[in-house]
């Protein structure tokens, strides 16, 4: 019950107009601060360790910034997955080269990192360009919110998705298929297939993954970033130019480049990205918790 008045919910915000919901959405995050203890201090920490230059005040205040961007991107989860695709393309927009992945044929990855509308990304990928896309999500425990999620992200019929329980064949197909591969390469997976690349200075559990897929199966690597806009401006997306030097055929190599590019895309709107995720949980044998109370 609880989770079907959840999505009732999101359904009845989202028909409000964004510049009514973004407030909202920012005193929610507001409240999340004082009251997530442990996801704020998990920010603060990864902002201690991300810059180490910055005085606390400072990163306190990107934090706190960072968690009204957060309350704005769950309240906003609901536009995604009800409002008509007339709205959200009035919403969303797009810049650079939107068409590439409909231009080829060859097979195109996505490669998109954990900003704030995230979400939004893979939205503009289905409703501004042609070519399908298919991507792996965390299946949530709660059966209704799973068959939610499912359905906002498949809505517009040119998707599909695949937990991240599944295995990899199914995926490996559709892209075979011709869908373009929605990826997300900068979370902390544990230690399989993985190494420890720095990010911001820090040895961080980095996946290889996407530079080894996008090698064997000679695709062609477009990075897309999302953002919010203050207020009810909406939403930008940025399709860059597809990497000719990426992947090479050093997957170590490329996790550096690709956690070189992310710290400057983060350098450039610091408090969109998702701070609240223990990036550095996995360590180098032998090194200390670095989320553990000092």
């Amino acid at each position: 019950m609880g989770s079907r008045l959840l999505l009732g919910f999101l359904w009845a915000f989202s028909r409000l107009p964004l510049a009514l919901q973004a407030p909202v959405g920012r005193a929610l995050g507001v409240l999340l601060y004082v009251l997530a203890r442990s996801r704020r201090q998990i920010a603060l920490r990864n902002l201690e360790l991300c810059f180490p230059g910055r005085d606390e005040r400072w990163r306190r205040a990107l934090a706190f910034e960072h968690f009204q961007w957060l309350g704005r991107s769950l309240l906003e989860r609901g536009l995604l997955w009800y409002a008509s695709p007339e709205r959200l393309k009035g919403l969303i927009h797009v810049e650079g080269e939107v068409g590439f992945a409909e231009s080829t044929d060859e097979p195109v990855m996505w490669l998109v990192p954990h900003f704030m509308a995230l979400d939004v990304a893979g939205a503009a990928v289905l409703l501004f360009q042609r070519r399908p896309g298919a991507s792996i999500y965390q299946a949530q425990s709660d059966p209704v919110l799973d068959r939610a999620m499912r359905r906002g992200r498949l809505r517009f019929g040119n998707a599909a998705i695949f937990a991240r329980s599944e295995k990899a064949l199914p995926l490996v197909r559709a892209i075979k298929q011709g869908h373009g591969f929605f990826n997300l390469p900068d979370m902390d997976f544990g230690g399989r297939d993985a190494a420890f690349v720095p990010f911001f200075g820090v040895p961080a559990s980095t996946l290889l993954a996407p530079s080894k897929m996008a090698r064997s199966l000679r695709m062609k690597v477009q990075p897309v970033l999302a953002e919010t806009l203050p207020g009810g401006q909406g939403y930008r997306v940025r399709f860059g130019a597809p990497w000719t030097d990426w992947p090479s055929d050093d997957p170590l190599a490329d996790a550096a480049a690709m956690n070189r590019w992310i710290e400057r895309e983060i350098e450039r709107m610091p408090a969109q990205y998702l701070w609240v995720h223990k990036r550095f949980k996995t360590r180098p044998p032998g090194e200390p918790d670095l989320y553990s109370r000092r």
